[in-house]
């Protein structure tokens, strides 16, 4: 499968981000403790928000570790809002364009997980795809299907309740072409402002999802963590796996759960797909 990231808070060097936590999502490319594979080596991505509603992507096919371009540019984005993925595929080709985040208008979306028998759903998932959003899709990736059916749904809306109809209609065609379990899904998704975060699998097993405590607690935890003095007040992680061993820092997602960030509120809620009528 997959690792990813996502933060929002205070504007904060990407650097910071990627680099400096003992189990840093670079880390994590290599040395994965909670993922089913130990290496996320097929490429990588990360999307952030700066001047203007659009986000920049920066991908690329090499593995985390090793891009001396990443670390370069970390050292100057400076940002409130950043997802970023490290792949392990599940059988769609290793190219920049099966890299996560995907990137529509000022969405980004990213994803671990996988939709089982996507081959035998794929040609169906396609057509329910709005034709004016069709044209966007770059990859091959299940990943990025789920991404155009949510927005064919009203991602830009009502992200939950497009996602709901998304993994509704994909369990339905699981259920005509005989894949009894064809969900599995960590998502993050945000317009900029916001971030969404959803966990589900049809099989009730989903794969690992946390979300930080508040920085005012953790300071009182931790007085003498340095870092933490450097946070916001408003910032906010949600990850696959933990980025330091610190106790209390770390909140596991609920099965069947979405969660909603933004600066200065939280929520989550119980997730249930909707199926076509």
């Amino acid at each position: 499968m997959c690792r990813w990231m996502a933060y929002s808070g205070d504007p904060i060097l990407a650097e910071e981000l990627l680099f400096r936590p003992a189990h840093s999502l670079i880390d994590q490319s290599l040395h994965s403790r909670l993922g089913v594979e130990t290496t996320n080596g097929d490429g990588f991505g990360v999307g952030w928000y700066g001047e203007g509603p659009v986000p920049a992507v920066y991908k690329s096919i090499d593995p985390a570790w090793n891009d001396r371009n990443l670390r370069e540019i970390a050292r100057q984005i400076r940002t409130p809002l950043l997802l970023a993925h490290v792949r392990a595929s599940t059988g769609t080709p290793v190219q920049r364009s099966n890299c996560h985040p995907f990137r529509y208008g000022g969405w980004l979306w990213m994803h671990n997980g996988a939709i089982a028998g996507f081959r035998d759903l794929k040609r169906d998932m396609m057509l329910e795809v709005d034709p004016a959003l069709y044209p966007e899709i770059e990859g091959s990736t299940d990943s990025e299907a789920l991404f155009f059916l949510a927005l064919t749904y009203g991602l830009t809306e009502d992200p939950p309740d497009a996602v709901a109809r998304a993994v509704g209609f994909v369990e339905e065609l699981g259920r005509r072409h005989g894949v009894p379990d064809p969900i599995q899904m960590t998502v993050a998704t945000s317009d900029g402002e916001s971030l969404w975060a959803f966990r589900y699998s049809s099989e009730g097993h989903t794969r690992t999802l946390f979300y930080s405590t508040g920085i005012e607690q953790l300071r009182m935890l931790y007085p003498e963590l340095e870092v933490l003095h450097e946070l916001g007040t408003d910032t906010r992680f949600v990850v696959s796996e933990p980025l330091r061993d610190l106790k209390g820092a770390w909140n596991e997602v609920p099965e069947s759960s979405w969660g909603l960030v933004r600066r200065g509120a939280d929520e989550i809620r119980p997730f249930s797909p909707v199926w076509p009528a």
